[in-house]
């Protein structure tokens, strides 16, 4: 194993240690050594950092002491017995032996009766090169077991393998609790527990059921906290263990968790969370841990294929011919129809280096503005709100600030699901006191879980977010809890008194909204006195509160609650954007919107622009270009005609989905680059293959504005990685691009970037992470913005009137969609359908109150259909009181769903992010798929066939 794999264990955590506070250091003496260290450090770890290793079996710095496996035992100069060095803290003057006679006499025969208990086959045992129970064997000097297999054991107790992804192996299990202590200090879900006493105690999922029957979320954690092979993955038991480690990020949500992939060659052998991640800390989630196995899956497409129609067969090509007919293709349209007829769309699962060049291409090489981002249907308010209100475009703080929070306040997201490492932290600081507001009209897993309950659950109607915070800033402003001090400091005067005299109306109160928002006056009340008074105050929100009509004044409302209560610019604190995507923070950054050149910098200013002009040596666009939305409004009135499309998949993510394929239908060329054959690729007319995260190099930046290498662990399996591709296509468009390597990428964004000039992979080798903005003003970078000052100098409070949305429930439409994630599946699963996690979710399915199922004579399990003004499918239902009467639910993971052929084009009014959380529908009992579902299964049946080089072409009339 080579050192990433085998960082050491400290043992125990370090002491905890405040910020601004004093640290008070003790000196002891370990073994003759002379020892210092902070106060509350455990003789373990003390011992440990002066490199003096104790034997532990229970024991992991990741873990809080608990002192069962007695195979630490010291002797304490004047302290009677053999105490635990784990649970034992360091004082001034102690004197420890780690070595004695009498202690190897101890632990040698803790270690026999163990292994009186264990199987005896190491040498086939698929932990052995990674088994700590094997290691201390060693170390204790244990040669012989007096005790024989006659009696009574655990060895032939039944392995559980129900978990697509790890085995739980009984017979192995000493009992440690390791596994247990995880499930409820790292992941917080107490899916495990030690069933039966004595002899009969054993690690049990649930109520002795099997981990796949059990609320085990297959996060992990207790696999890598298994310090035997009770708990194994079941890619390690097949392959072995791994020769080499790589770390790098994962490529799922916004967290950016920091993984080290174990391989053979370039073969992953499993996902391991690094415990240096900033982000993550050593934890991971179903997705990022297990679900990479989709990378090798056999639907990868490894050529690039073009052809003249989509009726028309596929042809698999050579790259330089498949670039060669895009550009040509891409050349014929802006000379037919003028400069601004093609366009192209940045990923956010792509890389910062490739998002910077692909809007480049548009920009440098098309010669227009027409680029956008998947942020337009998500995070674009995001931007724009903070933008106004407190002068940068991203959240305020970082995941780890939360540990100084006193009251938590979660609107619009739904972080154990979307966001599940940071949820388990966000957990973690409930149940260690902090306080919890949730504003949401579903009733989310942190509302009630082990150990956690919200103190207010504000269940709003969808679609009134604004008149809720504008109802909390009223309480805060009439009742006097405002911080004067921080807002006189602060924040532009003028702006505070207008807003503060808008929200201070007796129209703003809980009393006069609660007819809208559905939510008791008292209970704003007593919520908004809570997020006032309650020490440090943290708003956590996501696409529940951005993907609105109104998406773009929730998030400056937002921004307004946090200035007038004094709660930005330090840690515990902030206005923190749960980013959904691994990198859409990162598209947003490097220049992905048709306005903005990298840095949010518009494309008018002529200094910004004067830059990129002598950088790129062309002239640019001052214009902004087409959004998204644009582009298919242009497409169908037949002035936008060529797209570039990589890494989005916007036929199954963009809402009204006959409106989409319509516009691309009325496109001559569509050229995706993905690595499945998505929705998206089935319009198109040059697929060119892309490549994973594993296959290249590059950087992500998570929701906390953290800048984490991508590492390439193999090569890439269509010949090259994304940024390659976009390079030689801009070559073939005249434009000449010639970077080496990705690094040279980066150079250029921070060459060209204020808030990026101090980054350099150089840096980030240094650091590890770093969050921007990153210059010769913070050169580590800036881990909590807006301290002292914000960004634009002074806050800006923004009046915030609330507009009903103009999707309103009828007759005809009596409730209201809204829709979101699940955990074990990812935005449109292109990535996640492709592997294991289906058996967690394997359908999209409409949830509805019992109420409202019994009205229509629904069970759960029906088939029901779902119909809008935009269009209709068909769902099985599932029944809960998760909802509230009136409203429904439903994910977006599978395309055959058609969840978004009913979602319709109503947008935000300043960014056009459509309104997701807000569709009027009707849902009752059906017997058969919608039209359009028939319709999709048999274009689906023919595209499929049309890129299967080896079937036989579909008859056609």
């Amino acid at each position: 194993m080579i050192e990433t794999i085998l960082k050491r264990d400290l043992g125990t955590p370090p002491a905890a240690i405040f910020a601004d506070a004093d640290i008070e250091y003790v000196t002891l003496e370990i073994d003759g050594q002379r020892v210092t260290v902070p106060a509350g450090t455990s003789v373990m770890r003390a011992a440990a950092l002066s490199d003096i290793n104790i034997p532990k079996l229970c024991a992991t710095d990741s873990l809080e002491p608990f002192g069962s496996c007695r195979l630490c035992l010291v002797e304490i100069e004047g302290r009677r017995g053999y105490p635990a060095s784990c649970t034992t803290p360091v004082e001034p003057g102690m004197v420890v032996r780690t070595q004695s006679s009498k202690l190897q006499q101890l632990r040698k025969g803790v270690m026999e009766l163990y292994i009186s208990d264990h199987p005896l086959d190491c040498l086939t045992c698929p932990a052995n090169g990674n088994c700590e129970l094997q290691d201390m064997a060693g170390v204790t000097g244990l040669r012989e077991v007096r005790y024989g297999y006659e009696g009574e054991n655990h060895l032939k107790l039944k392995k559980d393998e129900s978990n697509p992804y790890f085995t739980f192996d009984s017979s192995k299990c000493i009992v440690c609790n390791r596994c247990v202590r995880a499930c409820e200090e790292t992941q917080g879900t107490f899916a495990l527990t030690i069933s039966g006493r004595g002899f009969d105690s054993r690690v049990s999922a649930g109520q002795n059921e099997s981990f796949m029957e059990s609320e085990c979320v297959s996060c992990g954690a207790c696999v890598e906290a298994c310090p035997t092979a009770t708990l194994q993955e079941k890619s390690v038991i097949w392959l072995g263990q791994g020769e080499h480690s790589v770390t790098t990020t994962c490529a799922y949500c916004g967290v950016g968790c920091s993984l080290n992939a174990e391989m053979k060659g370039t073969e992953v052998v499993r996902m391991v969370p690094a415990k240096d991640g900033k982000a993550n800390e050593g934890h991971a989630c179903v997705k990022g841990r297990f679900a990479w196995g989709y990378a090798t899956h056999k639907d990868r497409i490894l050529k690039p294929m073009i052809r003249s129609k989509i009726t028309d067969p596929w042809k698999e090509v050579s790259w330089d011919e498949a670039l060669d007919y895009a550009a040509s293709e891409f050349k014929r349209i802006q000379a037919k129809y003028g400069v601004d007829s093609i366009g192209g769309i940045v990923s956010s699962r792509c890389t910062n280096e490739e998002g910077y060049l692909v809007q480049k291409l548009v920009r440098a090489a098309f010669g227009n503005n027409n680029v956008d981002t998947c942020a337009r249907v998500c995070h674009s308010p995001t931007g724009y709100g903070l933008k106004q209100t407190l002068g940068e475009s991203a959240g305020t703080q970082s995941f780890k600030s939360i540990e100084q929070c006193d009251v938590v306040l979660v609107i619009g997201a739904n972080p154990t699901d979307g966001h599940p490492v940071f949820g388990s932290r966000m957990k973690r600081r409930l149940r260690e006191g902090a306080r919890l507001i949730v504003i949401d009209p579903r009733r989310i897993d942190l509302i009630k879980s082990p150990h956690v309950r919200a103190d207010y659950h504000l269940q709003l109607k969808p679609g009134t977010n604004v008149a809720m915070l504008s109802s909390l800033a009223h309480v805060i402003v009439s009742e006097g809890l405002l911080n004067e001090r921080f807002i006189a400091e602060r924040c532009e005067e003028r702006a505070f008194a207008q807003w503060r005299d808008f929200v201070a109306q007796p129209e703003s109160s809980p009393e006069a909204m609660a007819d809208i928002t559905g939510v008791p006056a008292q209970l704003v009340r007593e919520a908004a006195r809570l997020y006032a008074t309650g020490g440090n105050a943290a708003i956590f929100y996501g696409l529940g509160v951005t993907e609105h009509a109104q998406g773009s004044t929730a998030v400056m409302a937002i921004a307004n609650l946090a200035m007038a209560t004094g709660n930005v610019g330090r840690e515990g604190v902030g206005v923190n954007p749960l980013r959904g995507q691994n990198n859409v923070q990162g598209s947003c950054d490097i220049g992905s919107f048709p306005h903005e050149l990298p840095g949010y910098r518009h494309v008018s200013d002529s200094t910004v622009r004067g830059a990129f002009e002598a950088a790129w040596g062309v002239p640019l666009q001052a214009e902004p270009g087409l959004r998204i939305p644009n582009m298919f409004e242009a497409a169908l009135d037949g002035s936008f005609l060529g797209l570039y499309c990589q890494g989005e998949d916007i036929v199954q993510s963009d809402p009204n989905t006959q409106h989409v394929t319509a516009a691309l239908q009325a496109m001559e060329c569509v050229v995706v680059q993905d690595i499945f054959l998505n929705e998206t690729a089935k319009f198109a007319h040059v697929l060119l293959p892309g490549s994973s995260f594993l296959e290249k190099d590059g950087t992500f930046t998570n929701a906390e504005r953290r800048i984490s290498r991508v590492r390439k662990v193999m090569p890439p399996r269509a010949g090259y990685a994304d940024w390659e591709v976009t390079m030689a296509l801009s070559n073939r468009l005249g434009y000449p691009m010639n970077y080496r390597h990705p690094s040279e990428i980066m150079d250029e964004i921070a060459m060209l970037t204020p808030t990026f000039t101090g980054v350099s992979y150089a840096r980030l080798e240094e650091l590890g992470s770093i969050q921007w903005p990153c210059n010769a003003d913070a050169p580590d970078g800036t881990p909590t913005m807006h301290i002292g000052e914000f960004v634009r100098g002074k806050g800006r409070f923004i009046i915030t009137q609330y507009v009903g949305t103009s999707e309103k429930v009828t007759r005809k439409y009596p409730l209201i969609l809204t829709t979101g994630r699940i955990l074990s599946q990812y935005n449109v699963g292109a990535q996640t359908r492709r592997t294991e996690n289906v058996q967690w979710h394997a359908e999209d399915r409409i949830e509805l109150h019992p109420h409202d199922a019994q009205e229509r004579g629904i069970v759960d399990g029906d088939w029901v259909g779902i119909e809008s003004r935009a269009g209709a499918t068909v769902l099985r239902a599932l029944v809960t009181e998760r909802m509230q009467p009136g409203v429904v639910y439903t994910t977006f993971h599978f395309p055959e769903s058609g969840a978004n052929v009913i979602t319709t084009e109503n947008s935000d009014w300043a960014t056009n992010c459509p309104e997701y959380k807000v569709t009027a529908v009707q849902v009752m009992p059906v017997q058969q798929p919608s039209e359009w579902q028939q319709a999709y299964r048999r274009f689906n049946t023919e595209q499929l066939q049309l890129a299967d080089t080896n079937a036989v072409p579909p008859v056609t009339a």
